[in-house]
């Protein structure tokens, strides 16, 4: 995107509000997770490196939960979450979505003073199952939220497979995503450790 000021063509980083609803029904998040795109990008970022939409990374690269930066209202709440919605593959999206991280009554960005629902668990996808998409959500909340859920642990299946974003959403009222991104994975050695 670029803005001009004072005559001066500034190139800014990220995407505009029409590149993400782009990117997010050519990937096909929307309508495979969501059904409507978010307006703004979530910043994601692995180590000192920033996720571009759509790049791919390695499970290595991810194995450790990311630094995350949005728009934010200091007060209101917050609900974050990363899932993949091709689980086992993308042509056999039986688990569809798994749960790799659910983060909600985040203060503002403050996702360290959140509720963690599902620790964060980095990318793994199955040998030989081709790329799998990664999508991180927000949605700010209506108000304060009693989670009814209990909390996930870092190494268990249970209860990450066939989590939807959209139920998820509907049952807290959540609405649609304020922001959000992803980036892509497959298998490599480092899967199985």
């Amino acid at each position: 995107m670029y803005l001009f000021k004072s005559g001066i063509l500034l190139f800014m980083v990220g995407l505009s509000v029409a590149d993400i609803a782009f990117e997010f029904k050519k990937a096909e998040i929307v309508p495979d997770v969501i059904t409507k795109a978010p307006t703004e990008e979530v910043e994601v970022e692995y180590g000192n490196k920033e996720v571009k939409f759509g790049e791919e990374w390695t499970p290595t690269q991810v194995k450790n939960a990311p630094e995350i930066d949005y728009e934010d209202d200091e007060n209101a709440f917050y609900t974050l979450m990363m899932t993949d919605p091709d689980a086992p593959s993308r042509t056999n999206p039986t688990y569809r979505e798994f749960l790799h991280w659910l983060v909600g009554n985040i203060p503002g960005d403050h996702i360290s003073k959140g509720k963690i629902l599902a620790p964060y668990v980095g990318s793994g996808p199955p040998k030989g199952s081709g790329l799998h998409r990664y999508v991180f959500l927000v949605y700010k909340q209506p108000g304060q939220i009693n989670f009814e859920e209990f909390q996930l642990t870092s190494n268990g299946k249970e209860g990450r497979r066939k989590f939807s974003a959209k139920n998820f959403s509907e049952k807290y009222q959540l609405g649609d995503p304020i922001a959000g991104n992803m980036f892509q994975a497959q298998w490599d050695e480092s899967v199985p450790q």
